[in-house]
């Protein structure tokens, strides 16, 4: 299975980017499943047919979905208040009948993520094209599966599975009720839930596809895009610039933005690899106007992000960690080592990630940002350091 990401700042196109991307891919016979975030169905109105809330075929070889997260939220919130039962009642908790549930901030990109993973786990399809949130939200969105889980590892560690035989007894001691194993359970199960989506967005055939109208704002986006998508590990497998204006205009206003177009596709083209689509002269709507847009085909063997760790240890005595964060700058840099973590923050965005097995028995000993690649250095730390005998 092949999934491309779309996304791009807002009204770049981006949707319809997405939906002619999967249906060119349909056209040449690839099973195709264009998955949608919007609550309104814009990609209907690009698809020039209704898309819904189940899987609808709406071309051959294609189908269209837009998942119900509203539904999914409530089933899920109810079942969470079944199984820790004990626990509010602990609390003096009241239940929430099903009328009252109304989705919380953040439950349609959960429903949109787990649509995603039981997509790319489905062999119904050999291509999944997901039509992404705007920039901001979609990066939000590709975080969240990892910070979620790093939340339930701290809230309800694994390792507190092993006294489940001592419940019974500390709850006497206590005289209050401990935590049913349902409780744990759930954890578990959701935390597998959020690891399968990890993978996918981690497989080597995921690739992320940006959408960008060529000019000061959408380069603004892109750049900004570029360093988010790199923190996550996510490499931009092309950037498809849309409404591209004809070289030749006659018109001087619009010869004037046709210049500045040009000027942004050259800036781009240092450094990504560029795909302009040009302007149709109109909103495309329907499978002709979305036939008529140049999009890329789907690379069957896109690259992988890597974070490699050099042995330098013979010529300097370190070992390098090589992150590639292109357009970061070095004062928006920061860096934190907290355990076998390494919290980095560029810019707007921080992660957390965890050491490599080797650099975990090393102490930090300094960074530099080079062409557009943050390169650690760590020291091994000599009370942990296997050595020689």
């Amino acid at each position: 299975m092949r999934t491309i990401l779309i996304t791009g700042p807002g009204g770049s196109g981006r949707t319809t980017v997405a939906a002619a991307t999967a249906l060119r891919a349909a056209r040449a016979g690839t099973r195709t499943l264009l998955l949608g975030a919007d609550r309104t169905d814009t990609l209907g109105a690009a698809l020039g047919t209704a898309t819904g809330t189940a899987p609808a075929r709406v071309a051959p070889h294609l189908t269209a979905w837009r998942p119900d997260a509203v539904t999914r939220f409530h089933e899920d919130l109810v079942s969470f208040q079944d199984r820790a039962a004990s626990l509010l009642d602990l609390l003096g908790a009241s239940r929430l009948e099903p009328e009252e549930l109304t989705p919380l901030p953040g439950a349609e990109e959960l429903g949109l993520l787990r649509a995603l993973r039981d997509a790319a786990l489905s062999d119904a399809h050999d291509l999944l094209v997901v039509d992404l949130p705007p920039v901001p939200q979609a990066l939000a969105l590709l975080a969240l599966p990892e910070e979620l889980r790093r939340y339930l590892r701290r809230l309800l560690p694994p390792e507190r599975q092993a006294a489940r035989a001592l419940r019974p007894v500390l709850g006497r001691l206590a005289g209050v009720p401990m935590p049913t194993d349902a409780l744990y359970e759930t954890t578990a199960r959701w935390d597998l839930e959020l690891a399968a989506v990890e993978a996918v967005l981690a497989d080597r055939g995921t690739a992320v596809r940006l959408v960008a109208e060529p000019g000061p704002a959408g380069a603004d986006a892109v750049r900004t895009a570029g360093l988010g998508l790199a923190l996550r590990g996510l490499r931009v497998e092309c950037l498809v610039a849309n409404r591209v204006l004809p070289d030749t205009v006659e018109d001087p206003w619009l010869a004037g933005l046709a210049a500045q177009q040009r000027k942004a596709l050259a800036d781009w083209r240092e450094s990504y690899s560029v795909h302009p689509v040009t302007h149709l002269g109109r909103d495309p709507q329907g499978a002709d106007d979305l036939d008529g847009l140049t999009t890329p085909d789907v690379n069957t063997a896109p690259v992988p992000v890597e974070w490699p760790v050099t042995d330098r240890l013979a010529e300097d005595g370190v070992l390098v960690w090589h992150i590639p964060l292109p357009g970061a700058i070095r004062e928006s840099l920061d860096l934190v080592r907290r355990g076998d973590e390494l919290v980095v923050t560029a810019g707007q965005f921080r992660r957390i990630v965890t050491l490599p097995s080797a650099l975990r028995r090393c102490t930090v000993d300094g960074a530099a940002l080079r062409d557009g690649e943050l390169r650690v250095r760590f020291a091994p730390d000599p009370d942990l350091w296997p050595r020689a005998r």
